[in-house]
């Protein structure tokens, strides 16, 4: 190694070990990989671990139960992976017992397998194992061993190998193998109580997806249906997913398994209803006595198991191997009558019942996972009278003081899926009579929760506004009903929320009102400004808001209201680009900056790329050939604050306001390159200015003003600048200039302020 590098290195293990320290991006991490890769390459690996004992107290510190970066966690784990592919290193790290070593040995036991299988037993694999190549053979004999152990640690180091190996190697000799191993992994399921469940179930999982076997023959069918009446319902329901995934399963038990999943929402059908039960759900799933006793046994159990429950059904119902038929009724039902448990409407009708009641009573977690849940069920709809209760049942959890931040969020979301779902026909977007009349009880609901206490219920309620407007802001009837209602009003005064996110939705919320001519009517209607209240809102937000959420939200709305040609803009477009663009070029945050070339690019592709858009200054130019803009509209460009603007942001710190600033120029010559400004810089008039501007630019003046210019100088201006290797450069990595693993280190050290700036050549 480098000796500047060997000095740099224990300051950068420390600042990785250091979770108060704002570690570099992952890119960063990627490229000191690579470099250890290729010091191993040259360098004796152990002697890289004994001459820098700084790497041994970085792998041994992120092990440490702390608040350790994601990334450096998983650098620290693919490092120990690196070193223990060798033996001598794996020697030297094996006195560590994490987990991560562990992993690593088992990885690397699966490599030499699959090595040493490649000879001659793998073209032509023999039916006895005793014919493999030594180093296979102890291995497998290793494997075999941990297996038959009474240690649960080696039981599961060995599943884990087996797990690996099928997983990953699909040659004929993996028939060999399971055939030989398949009895000791049987025997597992006798013991009491089964060692290493989670691990045993992901080896019968890895092997049911193998391409070389055949189930039939080798029992594997046998074993899982075994399995899964082993198992107790939390262990059962991950196994029974999984099975359920798989592509070849038979119809038996993929029955079986489907039942195992179903068992607890059963048992609470079953324990809230007179009935026998709702027809639908599968013959003997609610039969479960271990299932009723588990649901029973304790709160943090039962609370565990519904959750389990609801999530794995509902990744099911999304996949191709979905079941057929879906129980869709009595699934809605269970969902429901979850919900009410919860909240303490429901009516049970056994001692099972009224234990529910206690447990799941204001329990937010059940009541989460049951609200995404009946959110997925939206797609398969079901009887009126049912939808009605699922209505009723959103409504009550919307309403409820008890309902949490989190679960009215959910309670949106779930409600706005049902709503999209209710349609009068399959062909039809409009909402339904019965949604109409839900959406009567909901805006007065929703104009308490726009006057929450809680900054999260108030952000959520106006995230659902939007999204409503959004879907049937056309609709007549549904304009009708929010206009009857004070929600606009409620929506524009959080634009002066104390809550910076409020504020931010607050104008995604007015700004779609406003498009479709809702907003809340002006307090003075004789009185121009006041119609222009909304407009005057935003601009002063993104003039004056402190932070960035609510200016980046007011760009998105003026980007929209600019495409969409909205009346406001239109009236007069030169004066709110001039009054937006001043305000952008003097923001702080670059994804600002980013949106205001956003818009700045809408306005001039709708001025001078398709005149048939609602643009003032696109009026008299002809439909069928404009290829260059109206002299007239050059001018008011010049007069505009947007050229500046884009050619100061060229060299932004920030890389995506100069990428963005780059691809506007070079459209915005594209477009002008037949105009009349075709003479070369030197025969313009304003050739003196032009050089003036380019030399303060190339000296790094860029925050000078340009002054004022004419159409043939801005021209002239686009054609001296070389776009197109800027934009080259600018797609370059941040390490292009130099590339040296010293100039990596002194980087990432530079970024949290080890080194002095001078003393990085990136970033």
């Amino acid at each position: 190694m480098d000796p500047e590098c060997s000095r740099l290195l224990p300051a950068l293990c420390a600042v990785l070990a250091d979770p108060r320290q704002l570690v570099a991006d992952d890119t960063c991490l990627e490229k000191l990989l690579d470099w250890f890769k290729t010091v191993m390459e040259t360098e004796s690996s152990l002697q890289l671990l004994q001459d820098h004992p700084c790497l041994m107290e970085l792998l041994s510190h992120v092990l440490k139960p702390q608040d350790v970066s994601p990334r450096v966690l998983s650098f620290a784990l693919r490092l120990v992976g690196i070193f223990a592919a060798q033996e001598d290193c794996f020697q030297y790290l094996q006195g560590d017992p994490s987990l991560f070593v562990a992993s690593a040995a088992s990885q690397l036991l699966v490599h030499i397998l699959a090595l040493a299988m490649q000879g001659g037993a793998s073209g032509s694999p023999t039916r006895e194992a005793a014919a493999w190549p030594v180093c296979a053979q102890k291995i497998v004999n290793h494997v075999e061993e941990s297996l038959h152990s009474k240690a649960t640690p080696q039981v599961t180091q060995a599943l884990n190998v087996l797990t690996t190996t099928f997983g990953r190697c699909h040659s004929p000799w993996t028939r060999v193998l399971w055939e030989r191993l398949s009895p000791p992994v049987a025997c597992l399921f006798e013991r009491d109580p089964i060692p290493a469940v989670h691990s045993l179930m992901d080896l019968l999982l890895s092997v049911a997806r193998s391409p070389m076997l055949n189930f039939s023959a080798c029992g594997l069918w046998e074993m899982l249906a075994q399995t899964l009446n082993r198992l107790s319902p939390t262990q059962a329901g991950p196994l029974a997913l999984g099975t359920l995934k798989l592509q070849h399963c038979p119809q038996e038990l993929r029955t079986r398994a489907f039942s195992v999943l179903l068992q607890p929402l059963a048992c609470i059908l079953k324990a809230t209803t007179q009935a026998p039960g709702p027809p639908g759900l599968l013959d003997g799933a609610a039969d479960s006595l271990l299932t009723v006793d588990t649901l029973l046994s304790s709160k943090s159990t039962c609370v565990g198991l519904l959750c389990q429950t609801l999530a794995h059904l509902e990744e099911l119902q999304m996949l191709p191997q979905c079941p057929s038929p879906w129980p869709q009724v009595p699934l809605l039902g269970a969902a429901v009558t979850i919900l009410r448990l919860c909240d303490g409407s429901a009516d049970p009708s056994s001692s099972v019942g009224g234990r529910l009641c206690g447990t799941l009573g204001g329990c937010v977690r059940v009541q989460r996972a049951a609200l995404d849940f009946l959110g997925t069920l939206s797609q398969g709809m079901g009887p009126l009278e049912l939808v009605l209760e699922v209505f009723a049942v959103l409504l009550k959890t919307l309403e409820s003081p008890e309902s949490s931040p989190m679960v009215l969020k959910k309670a949106f979301q779930a409600t706005l899926r049902w709503l999209q779902n209710s349609h009068k026909t399959p062909s039809c977007s409009d909402l339904s009579a019965d949604a109409l009349l839900f959406l009567g009880e909901l805006f007065p609901i929703l104009q308490k929760r726009l006057c929450s206490p809680c900054w999260e219920v108030r952000d959520s309620a106006l995230e659902f506004l939007t999204h409503l407007i959004r879907h049937w802001g056309g609709q007549a009837d549904f304009r009708e009903a929010l206009r009857s209602s004070e929600v606009p009003a409620f929506a524009h005064q959080l634009l002066q929320d104390p809550e910076s996110y409020v504020r931010a939705s607050a104008v995604g919320a007015a700004g779609q009102l406003s498009t479709l001519g809702l907003q809340a009517a002006p307090t003075s209607p004789e009185n121009p400004q006041a119609q222009q209240g909304l407009l005057m809102d935003l601009m002063h937000i993104l003039s004056t808001d402190s932070e960035g959420f609510p200016r980046r939200a007011v760009l998105r709305v003026f980007t929209e209201w600019l495409r969409d040609g909205h009346a406001d803009v239109v009236q007069d477009t030169e004066w709110f680009m001039t009054t937006v663009l001043q305000a952008v070029s003097r923001d702080l945050d670059w994804e600002v900056r980013v949106q205001g070339l956003e818009l700045a690019q809408v306005f001039l592709i709708q001025a001078m790329g398709q005149p048939s858009l609602r643009c003032p200054y696109t009026v008299g130019l002809p439909e069928a050939t404009s290829p260059s803009p109206h002299p007239e509209f050059l001018q008011t460009l010049c007069r505009l604050p947007l050229f500046e603007f884009a050619f100061c942001a060229l060299l932004d710190c920030d890389r995506p306001v100069a990428q963005k600033a780059c691809d506007l120029l070079l459209f915005l010559r594209d477009k002008t390159s037949s105009c009349s400004g075709t003479r070369e810089a030197g025969d313009n008039p304003s050739s003196a200015s032009v050089e003036a501007v380019l030399q303060r630019w190339r000296e790094g003046e860029q925050g000078q003003p340009l002054g004022d210019l004419d159409p043939e100088a801005m021209l002239a201006i686009l054609r001296s600048l070389d776009l197109e290797g800027l934009q080259d450069k600018l797609a370059k990595s941040s390490d292009h200039v130099e590339k040296s693993p010293q100039s990596l280190l002194q980087d990432m050290l530079a970024t949290v302020g080890i080194l002095e700036e001078n003393e990085a050549d990136c970033y």
